[in-house]
């Protein structure tokens, strides 16, 4: 058994927890911390040392970031503080909890896991696996090949970012209905489908556990289903590529 330590950086939480890396399951319960405010590199990388601290596991750790992550540096931070942009996560991350830590985009991450464990696995064709929080995150799969870094959560959509109208916190932030949410839902969907015309849309994050209260609403000739990893994806494919067994997107 090949156990890795996946931590998950988003908007609201940082959580992480060890990974067998043959079944995709947690060898032991999540630690999750809130997300400081501000949300500066320091604060963050303290924070994540914490999550890291309350496991006994060893060697790398994979460390997923809600932007955009090239080579370990941090290129976009649309939900956390400006002042991560430019900065070289990796490093920074390695300094605070003593490891060796890679660093990747938050929906790559769960891409990568979908395409291991879940509902990607096996796919030929265009994926794109969706999570819906804080914001929106994107992974385009190819024939199970990942192109890194596509943060199609901010498209313009009818004059508008794209995650501003349909992200899941928009929905709990403007007390939407699931019929009214997964409107905007649908309309997103079909504009993406337009632009890369995927055979199969994989809907991640936390309102995965809900997707039969707006599944009924979009329409789009793209097969829709819901993430199997759920919100466990990110940690997932964080650990993955800290092991090796998925090239880091750089």
């Amino acid at each position: 058994m090949t156990v890795q330590l996946g931590i998950d950086i988003g908007g609201s939480g940082v959580k992480g927890a060890p990974v067998d890396l043959d079944t995709a399951e947690f060898t032991a319960e999540r630690v999750r911390f809130e997300t400081p405010q501000p949300s500066t590199p320091e604060a963050v990388a303290a924070t994540t040392a914490e999550v890291a601290q309350a496991f006994t596991t060893k060697g790398t750790i994979g460390c997923t970031f809600p932007g955009i992550v090239q080579n370990g540096v941090i290129r976009s931070a649309a939900n956390l503080d400006q002042g991560w942009v430019g900065t070289d996560a990796a490093a920074l991350f390695s300094a605070a909890v003593g490891r060796p830590v890679v660093v990747l985009n938050d929906a790559d991450a769960a891409g990568l896991a979908e395409a291991r464990f879940g509902a990607a696995r096996g796919r030929s064709g265009v994926v794109l696996v969706l999570t819906f929080g804080t914001g929106i995150g994107s992974a385009l799969l190819n024939d199970g090949e990942l192109v890194p870094n596509t943060e199609l959560g901010h498209v313009e959509l009818d004059g508008h970012d794209a995650e501003s109208r349909a992200a899941a916190a928009v929905r709990e932030d403007d007390d939407l209905s699931w019929e009214e949410w997964g409107a905007r839902v649908n309309r997103y969907l079909q504009h993406l489908e337009a632009l890369f015309t995927p055979d199969r849309f994989v809907i991640g994050g936390g309102v995965s556990r809900k997707f039969d209260k707006f599944a009924g609403l979009i329409e789009v000739r793209a097969e829709v289903v819901p993430a199997e990893l759920r919100n466990q994806a990110g940690i997932v494919g964080a650990a993955l590529v800290a092991a090796g067994r998925e090239a880091p997107p750089s």
